[in-house]
C-alpha cells in the first residue's frame, strides 16, 4: 500500500494546475484540470493509455503549451517559461542517455549547460554516482551498462542541477518485474532522502500504490480521483475508480430504504448515504477480500450478526495461488462474484458447491447509479 508519509496539508502547494486543457482539434486530451501539488511529496499520474496523465506531465514539464489554463509554481506563472528555466527535471521511459559518454559525463552534462565550474561539477557528479550506487561504472559508456544501470544513470542526470520537482513519465515501463520493483524501493528511499518533489506518470496500479503519497487517477482527460492509495483503495469516490484500482464485484441493486436495497428478491443492509433516493437503482461494490466464503448451512437458531449480509451462490471455480484462494460464485440471479481469502482459511472447493457469501455493510461501497461507462475498461460488470 502506500507509504505512511507526514501531513503536509496545511502548506501552501509548491505547484498549482488551475483550469488545465489541452485541446487537438475537437479532442480534449486534458478537459479542465485543477491540483495542487505539495512540496516534497510524491504524486502519481495513474491512468490507462490515452487517459490524459502524461500530456498533463508534458504541459508542467514545458514540452507542450497548454490551450488554456495556468500552471503556477510557488505562485509564479509557468506557462511562458521555457522548459530549461523551469528547476524542473525530467526521467522518460528511454533513457536517451548520449551513447558516446561515459556515465560519469552523461551525468554532467547539464552541469556544463549551466556553465558551473570544474570543481563544483565534479562534486555534484561523484554526490550523484554515490547517490544511485554507480561509483564503479563512471566510466563505462551506456551500452555496457543493464537497463537498470541506464535508467539510474537517467535519473542521477535529471538530479544533478538540484531541480525542486522531478518528473518521470514511465520510466520503468521497459524493465522486467524483478528490476522495476528493486528500482521501486531505489526511487523511494531517494525520495526520503533528497526530500524532492516529485511527479510520476504510470499505468501500473500496483507501481502507483507502491510508491506514492497522493495518486491523482485520470480518465478521459479528467482527474476523477485524488487521494492516498489507502483511501482510493478503501473508499474509492465513484465505480470508475473502484473498478479501476484493484479488483472489485459490482451488484445491481435498488435502494428501498436509507439503509436497505434490494438484490435478487433479497434484503441488505448498507451504510446510510444522502447520496441516493428511495427506489432508485445503485451500484453495491464488495472487495473480493472483504466477503467470506461459507460452506456449512445457516441455522435458524443462529441468527446473522447485526450489520452483515449473506447471499447465496454456487461455486463455479476455484484456483490456488500459493498463499491465497480465489474463488468464483455464481448467485441464483446469475450475479458472478470473485472472492479471495488466504488458502489456510479456506480448502479448495468443487465447482457446483453450494456456499453463502458474507460481508459486513461498513465494507461494501454504494454508487448512486449504473452505467457501463462508469467502469473501467475491461473492469468485471455484473
Amino acid at each position: 500500500m502506500s507509504a505512511v508519509i507526514q501531513d503536509t496539508r496545511e502548506q501552501a502547494p509548491l505547484v498549482s494546475l488551475r483550469n488545465l486543457n489541452k485541446h487537438y482539434g475537437d479532442f480534449a486530451a486534458v478537459d479542465n484540470i485543477s491540483l495542487d501539488i505539495r512540496d516534497g511529496e510524491f504524486l502519481t499520474f495513474l491512468g490507462s493509455s490515452g487517459s490524459g496523465k502524461s500530456t498533463t506531465l508534458s504541459m508542467l514539464a514545458g514540452f507542450e503549451p497548454p490551450s488554456s489554463g495556468e500552471i503556477l509554481v510557488d505562485g509564479k506563472s509557468l506557462v511562458n517559461v521555457p522548459p530549461h528555466k523551469r528547476d524542473i527535471g525530467m526521467v522518460f521511459q528511454r533513457y536517451s542517455l548520449f551513447p558516446h559518454l561515459n556515465v560519469h559525463d552523461n551525468i554532467g552534462f547539464p552541469l556544463d549547460i549551466r556553465k558551473l565550474s570544474a570543481a563544483e561539477r565534479q562534486r555534484r557528479v561523484e554526490a550523484m554516482l554515490k547517490l544511485v550506487q554507480l561509483e564503479q561504472f563512471a566510466h563505462r559508456r551506456p551500452a555496457q551498462l543493464s537497463g537498470g544501470q541506464q535508467q539510474r544513470v537517467a535519473i542521477a542526470r535529471a538530479l544533478v542541477y538540484e531541480p525542486r520537482i522531478l518528473l518521470m513519465d514511465e520510466p520503468l515501463g521497459a524493465l522486467d518485474k524483478k528490476l522495476r520493483e528493486d528500482l521501486q524501493d531505489e526511487l523511494r528511499h531517494l525520495h526520503r532522502r533528497l526530500g524532492i518533489t516529485i511527479v510520476y506518470v504510470t499505468h501500473d496500479q500496483e507501481e502507483a500504490m507502491r510508491l506514492s503519497q497522493r495518486i491523482a487517477i485520470f480518465s478521459h482527460g479528467k482527474i476523477v480521483g485524488l487521494g492516498s492509495g489507502y483511501e482510493l483503495y478503501q473508499n474509492p469516490p465513484n465505480a470508475f475508480v473502484a473498478s479501476f484500482l484493484g479488483n472489485s464485484n459490482f451488484l445491481k441493486a435498488r435502494l428501498t430504504g436509507n439503509a436497505a436495497v434490494q438484490f435478487e428478491q433479497q434484503a441488505l443492509a448498507i451504510q446510510p448515504s444522502s447520496t441516493v433516493r428511495n427506489g432508485q437503482d445503485v451500484l453495491l461494490m464488495v472487495r473480493p477480500e472483504k466477503a467470506l466464503v461459507l460452506t456449512q448451512p445457516q441455522s435458524a437458531q443462529t441468527p446473522l450478526p447485526e450489520g452483515w449480509n449473506e447471499i447465496a451462490a454456487q461455486v463455479s471455480e476455484v484456483v490456488f495461488l500459493g498463499e491465497s484462494l480465489t474463488c468464483s460464485v455464481v448467485t441464483p440471479g446469475g450475479c458472478s462474484l470473485t472472492l479471495k481469502a488466504m488458502s489456510n482459511e479456506l480448502q479448495p472447493l468443487q465447482p457446483g458447491t453450494p456456499v453463502r457469501v458474507r460481508w459486513a455493510a461498513a465494507d461494501a461501497c454504494v454508487y448512486d447509479h449504473w452505467h457501463e461507462s462508469d467502469l473501467a475498461k475491461g473492469a468485471g460488470s455484473h
